[in-house]
């Protein structure tokens, strides 16, 4: 039995899943610098301590709320494309096939969230799109997958 180590289709995932955590901290990181910047916290035991002299708020600030949603979105987008592909995986899915859609996936959520951040249309709804095309290619392999 191969395991999963020498699986090339494994090993396109695993790095997709580098580079799409990646992804996800970085936005979690930028939030906080964001945060900082507008020196603002929601916590008062943040503006005591790690925020010293930031404003306590009961809502976030626009920039804050925006780099937010990117990452609500990323999460939302990430979290089933991850779980697919490790399906896709473990059903014996090639690689060639793994290359193409995490590929394509990982390229259009950074993408995303790049334009997110600079509120660039129509690149943000073309680079979601994209990802989900993926998504869906994805599905369309795992279900060939299962009826072959």
């Amino acid at each position: 039995m191969q395991t999963l180590a020498s699986n090339p289709a494994f090993m396109v995932y695993a790095l997709a899943t580098l580079v799409l955590c990646l992804n996800l901290m970085f936005l979690w990181g930028y939030s906080g610098g964001v945060r900082g910047k507008t020196k603002t916290a929601l916590n008062p035991e943040d503006a005591a301590t790690v925020a010293k002299g930031a404003q306590v708020t009961e809502t976030d600030p626009p920039e804050v709320a925006r780099v937010l949603r990117a990452h609500r979105n990323a999460e939302a987008n990430i979290y089933p494309f991850l779980a697919l592909g490790l399906v896709f995986v473990l059903l014996g899915g090639p690689a060639e096939h793994a290359k193409i859609i995490f590929g394509i996936f990982v390229g259009a959520r950074w993408l995303h969230s790049i334009v997110y951040l600079a509120g660039k249309q129509p690149w943000r709804t073309l680079s979601f799109v994209i990802g989900a095309f993926a998504i869906l290619g994805l599905m369309g392999d795992i279900v060939w997958l299962l009826l072959k």
